[in-house]
């Protein structure tokens, strides 16, 4: 879980979330399991931070069944599709989550 500081914190990275989210076109759940991914999980380094950004996205979608490939994802937050890849099942788990058993 996070705290509200959290949010206050991170404001600039939700923003870009947000905008990722919309090129997306993400339902609203999707983008409510994106954000709380995020903020449970975000890393102190900055430069780590858009990794985080687009994981959460891909792991909101997929919690959502709202999904999206990785590269799409990658796309439009400015990663590639390999940071997606490598990061987003520790973050599903990180954040209490079973991922999916296909």
């Amino acid at each position: 879980m996070y705290r509200a500081s959290d949010e206050r914190d991170n404001a600039d990275w939700l923003a870009q979330l947000e905008v990722a989210a919309d090129r997306l076109e993400l339902e609203t759940e999707a983008r409510s399991r994106a954000r709380d991914v995020f903020l449970s999980t975000v890393p102190d380094e900055s430069r780590s931070k858009q990794t985080t950004l687009a994981a959460s996205l891909y792991v909101g979608a997929l919690v959502a069944g709202d999904e999206r490939s990785q590269q799409s994802v990658a796309d439009a937050v400015g990663v590639s599709r390999l940071s997606v890849q490598q990061h987003w099942k520790d973050q599903l788990e990180a954040a209490g989550l079973e991922p999916p058993g296909w």
